[in-house]
């Protein structure tokens, strides 16, 4: 599994707005998803209160833009998001509606790792429009290389779960909203830095909570969690499907269910956002038990307190599960 730093050419931004004169209480600023909006809103605390486009217990994957962000995204200054990657949804919207915001793509944000998504054994094998080489030498020809090296279903995007990614999501997040507002540099720069701060103690919390279920096997509904697993030494043998978009085939599911007892996991983790249904199904008749984890914070309470909660819920479902 290998590793690539994808960078966002920030520096480049903040020269390109240094010169913008203060907005008038704070940026209008949009977040995709439930973890970006809690790490913008908690970089942005004090001044202003970004939107939110995926709320509740929706998940990007299936996500259908409404009316209402469709008008938050034209009142824009800033769009955070993970990329078209992730939030394929809004790929086109970001350009026709969003056309006065600047776009950060959260997942070329410097200091990011990103890991390629798993194949082979019990992780179900991606659909390859064709071949891809991994040559992460950024040369003359930057964008190209970005755009060859990964396609949609190489990278595994659930890149807020690593706290080292969080730090720099969050820095990322507050040099762009510190070009774009820089009346207001100072209290992004104040509050980012508290963020990284507390995430270093939740980091390190974490790892005490999860020692004693290290390396002990488990599957998950879909693989979003690598980035976590890798973090606190977790053993995820593989996942029901590629694509939570589309329903795992019956032969899926029968794989699954059988390679559960020669895989010797512990626990099936299904997803708040997807059917629960299907890991009744497949274990049946194992002696795995069932659990739940949730990669976006469905039913947790947007806002700077939600990523701390997720990363903790995430935490505590496993220690339950498998410590059991």
């Amino acid at each position: 599994m290998r590793a690539a730093m994808r960078p966002l050419p920030l520096l480049a931004l903040a020269a390109a707005l240094a010169a913008s004169p203060a907005l008038a209480g704070g940026p209008k600023v949009v977040a995709s998803i439930k973890p970006v909006h809690s790490l913008v809103a908690a970089v942005m605390e004090g001044v202003a209160e970004p939107a939110l486009i995926v709320r509740g217990a929706a998940s990007p994957h299936t996500y259908a833009m409404k009316p209402s962000d469709a008008k938050a995204l034209a009142a824009a200054d800033l769009v955070f998001w993970i990329g078209p990657e992730l939030e394929g949804f809004l790929e086109k919207p970001v350009t026709a509606n969003a056309k006065k915001a600047t776009s950060v793509t959260l997942l070329e944000a410097p200091g990011v790792t990103l890991l390629d998504a798993r194949e082979g054994g019990a992780w179900e094998a991606h659909d390859h429009g064709h071949e891809h080489t991994h040559d992460h030498d950024h040369g003359h020809d930057d964008k190209h290389a970005h755009e060859d090296d990964h396609d949609h279903d190489e990278v595994n995007t659930h890149i807020w779960l690593s706290p080292a990614n969080a730090r720099a999501m969050v820095a990322a997040i507050a040099e762009a909203l510190s070009a774009k507002d820089p009346a207001n540099a100072a209290a992004y720069t104040a509050n980012a830095q508290r963020t990284a701060r507390s995430i270093d103690a939740l980091d390190a919390e974490l790892k005490a909570t999860l020692a004693p279920v290290a390396g002990k096997p488990f599957v998950v509904f879909h693989d979003a969690y690598q980035y976590f697993e890798a973090q606190y030494g977790l053993n995820g043998v593989g996942a029901i499907t590629v694509n939570p978009e589309r329903r795992p085939s019956a032969k899926r599911l029968s794989e699954i269910r059988a390679k559960i007892g020669g895989l010797g996991a512990a626990c099936v983790f299904a997803e708040p956002q997807f059917e629960p249904a299907l890991v009744n199904t497949i274990v049946e008749g194992t002696p795995a038990k069932k659990g739940v984890l949730d990669p976006e914070g469905a039913d947790l309470k947007d806002g700077p307190g939600l990523y701390p909660a997720l990363m903790r819920n995430i935490a505590a479902s496993l220690k339950d599960c498998l410590g059991s």
